[in-house]
């Protein structure tokens, strides 16, 4: 079990502590629904050190991210940030990640946790430009605070003005004291913030201040448990749940991050299915009826017949009812349309809702 630079950190807090993606996570402090709140209401932070960095390099750089991507990187400027998807040749995703432009040839992905090592061997099996790639995940730190009081409670660590930072930019600037550290206006909550991406060596100092800097402003600790409860009410796709290697991006609703501008693995594939139409589709869904769906449970229509499934599911913090994704055929993907979810014996009615749950 790998540990972050702030597993003991987390463990003196008195986090509960679970195996997550090969790590040492913890999954929450003190309850759920209380860390989801704080991250709606005020500011919390999470310890995302487990994610995994790459760095792109060289002047075939661009020309590597544009053949192993969904979307356009060449669209970026320094300092912006691009979500995109890594297709595989069945026309499933292999992950999804976050490409930032550091320079023309200096690039970041960022990918999940649990496929560090498969979107390593990847990369480098697609490498025929060879452009240089170095693996740092084991080397740096993510902190994401996360929440509307992100800006002003964490204001007083950087020299840079934090409210200049537009959502899917970044910076590299001081913070908290480190004078080289990456401050990235993305998250996965919903309710804005940053993401800060420093050393190993650092990220104890900075966690302590931005603690310290936050404590008038109610910040607290958050696990992961919060953190796919915040992702869920967005609609946000986990790898694993929602996507795999099976699941192509159209049909998972990706098609705004999927570009036809240009060749990319399976491109040809994809655009065929984009002109004929995908069978199935990713939809969110709200319980008319009290119950908690949950992954792996069967969507069926009035009659019986199963017409899908369910990919992540929760009862909503915000909203106090189930909530959920789940793939469905064509004909039952539309909003207000009306399922049923299979929780054990009992037929639950929901309703197709536009993404995402949340709406601030």
């Amino acid at each position: 079990m790998n540990n972050t630079a702030l597993t003991k950190v987390h463990e003196a807090l008195g986090a509960k502590m679970v195996p997550f993606a090969g790590y040492n996570m913890p999954v929450s402090y003190e309850g759920v629904n209380a860390e989801h709140e704080t991250v709606r209401n005020s500011v919390g932070v999470f310890d995302v050190s487990h994610m995994g960095e790459f760095l792109v390099l060289g002047p075939n750089a661009l020309d590597l991210i544009q053949k192993v991507c969904s979307n356009d990187a060449s669209k970026l400027v320094d300092g912006q940030a691009q979500y995109s998807c890594f297709p595989n040749e069945e026309g499933g995703i292999v992950d999804d990640l976050i490409v930032y432009r550091l320079e023309a040839e200096k690039w970041l992905l960022v990918v999940n946790a649990s496929n560090i090592e498969k979107d390593w061997n990847w990369i480098n099996l697609h490498n025929t430009m060879k452009a240089e790639l170095r693996n740092i995940s084991e080397e740096y730190s993510l902190l994401a605070i996360q929440g509307p009081k992100a800006v002003e409670a964490m204001q007083s660590l950087t020299s840079e003005d934090l409210s200049a930072i537009k959502f899917y930019t970044f910076k590299v600037s001081d913070f908290a004291g480190i004078p080289h550290v990456i401050i990235s206006a993305t998250g996965y909550t919903g309710s804005g913030g940053f993401e800060i991406y420093c050393k190993n060596s650092e990220v104890e100092q900075i966690w302590n201040h931005v603690l310290e800097a936050g404590k008038d402003f109610g910040i607290k600790p958050i696990g992961l448990a919060a953190r796919d409860t915040l992702r869920l009410e967005m609609g946000y796709c986990l790898y694993g749940n929602d996507i795999d290697d099976s699941t192509s991006p159209l049909e998972a609703g990706l098609g705004w991050i999927t570009k036809f501008t240009k060749d990319f693995i399976n491109s040809e594939k994809l655009k065929k299915q984009k002109e004929t139409g995908v069978s199935k589709k990713l939809v969110g869904f709200e319980l008319l009826e009290r119950g908690i769906p949950r992954q792996g449970y069967t969507i069926v229509d009035n009659e019986d017949s199963t017409i899908g499934v369910v990919t992540s599911g929760t009862m909503s913090p915000s909203l106090n009812k189930g909530i959920g994704l789940g793939y469905v055929t064509l004909e039952h993907s539309k909003v207000d349309t009306e399922i049923f979810i299979q929780i054990r014996k009992n037929k639950v009615a929901a309703k197709v809702v536009k993404l995402p749950f949340y709406k601030k």
